[in-house]
């Protein structure tokens, strides 16, 4: 096994894991504003990973400017795809946590602590 497959393997791995800490964290967090935010960073950063391990496992011209390709478009599209689940979230009138602050969209000013 050479340095290079270890590596890839390495950040497919670490990817994975990312992935599966997503899904635990879609079905053990309590509102969808949670469950979105931690899909979205841990399976978009996890996807990212695995896109690069394969870079580094497939070093050709064509897969690398493929994948680069695919990686820069998962990095664009998954918060703004967050972001748009949780407005619409917001806006059918799905619960929120209690002791959430801030509800910026209702123009509610967000929860400070009082000062000492």
């Amino acid at each position: 096994m050479t340095a290079q497959e270890v590596v890839g393997d390495v950040f497919i791995a670490l990817g994975v894991a990312l992935i599966a800490l997503a899904a635990i964290g879609l079905l053990r967090l309590p509102d969808v504003y949670n469950r979105a935010n931690a899909v979205a960073k841990a399976a978009g950063l996890g996807m990212v990973l695995v896109l690069f391990g394969v870079v580094v496992l497939a070093p050709g011209v064509t897969p690398v400017i493929t994948l680069l390709v695919a990686i820069a478009l998962q990095l664009f599209t998954v918060p703004i795809a967050s972001f748009k689940i949780g407005e619409a979230a917001y806006l059918t009138g799905a619960p929120i946590v209690p002791g959430t602050a801030g509800r910026e969209l209702a123009g509610d000013p967000p929860e400070t602590e009082p000062e000492e």
